[in-house]
């Protein structure tokens, strides 16, 4: 059984984002690395990047399919977790844990647009 956080934000492509002040931390949620199985791969923009909402920040590969990742948020990349281009599998055992990139919110106010843990629950249980 996926685990949900209540501490983040979830967007309907399965990214979590965890809000400290203007400056959030994104990733994969449980659900997402469940689905696809063993991650071989993780490739995210380069710090700096000014990205909006939709766009894409990075890719993933697992053993099953590759998965493009969607900002859930506008805002800058200031940091990229590179630990994960050597160990992705990371994000299986710990999602929450491995975060992808942590971005300079844009416009906060876009929070509100996304799922809270209950909502991105019932939305996987659907699926």
């Amino acid at each position: 059984m996926a685990e949900f956080k209540n501490d983040r934000k979830y967007s309907k492509s399965h990214e979590w984002i965890l809000v400290e002040g203007d400056v959030a931390t994104l990733g994969i949620s449980d659900f997402a690395q469940s689905e696809l199985g063993d991650l071989v791969y993780c490739e995210a923009e380069e710090t700096g990047s000014e990205l909006e909402t939709g766009d894409i920040f990075g890719s993933i590969e697992s053993v099953k399919a590759a998965s493009d990742l969607y900002m859930p948020v506008s805002g800058e990349i200031i940091e990229t977790n590179e630990e994960l281009e050597d160990s992705p599998e990371n994000m299986n055992s710990d999602p929450y844990g491995s975060w992808i990139v942590k971005i300079k919110l844009s416009d906060p106010s876009e929070l509100d647009e996304l799922l809270d843990a209950d909502a991105y629950k019932a939305m996987c249980e659907e699926a």
